[in-house]
């Protein structure tokens, strides 16, 4: 699924949260399809946040309606967090009203998906946000160092 002038994606952590276990095997068999990605399963909300302390992936693939904790909750969680809010975030959702879609992007989610998915939009934009988050962490990194030269 990579175009030939496409450069690969480096090794990427996929965290795939659904309290439905059949949309969850089926989103991680999707992410399998792409080269250098591992996913990482999580059950709910709860279990995403202690999987994502342990774990740092590069993408969440969050749905919204779960019991203990919404997704809504666990984006605002983690972005209101500086060591996990440049972890990119999808909801991946049943919900598809323009209020569903307006409350993601006010708790800082970065794509918002409907179910049933379309696997190759899904791949398409997955390809995206890892690319943005390792770029992030390429620049990070850049002027990270930049900042030590200037201090020696």
């Amino acid at each position: 699924m990579t175009a030939p002038d496409e450069k690969p994606l480096p090794p990427s952590k996929v965290l795939v949260v659904d309290d439905n276990a059949q949309n969850r095997e089926l989103l991680c068999a999707y992410m399998e399809e792409l080269p250098n990605v591992t996913t990482i399963p999580a059950a709910n909300g709860m279990e995403a946040l202690s999987i994502v302390a342990r774990e740092q992936p590069d993408l969440i693939l969050l749905d919204v309606m779960m019991p203990k904790m919404s997704g809504f909750e666990v984006c605002r969680h983690l972005k209101s967090d500086p060591q996990t809010r440049d972890i990119q975030i999808m909801m991946v959702t049943a919900l598809n009203e323009l209020g569903d879609h307006e409350r993601a992007a006010e708790c800082g989610t970065d794509e918002f998906l409907s179910k049933p998915v379309n696997r190759v939009e899904l791949a398409t934009r997955v390809k995206s946000l890892l690319r943005v988050r390792h770029l992030k962490q390429e620049l990070q990194r850049t002027l990270e160092s930049m900042g030590k030269k200037s201090q020696a």
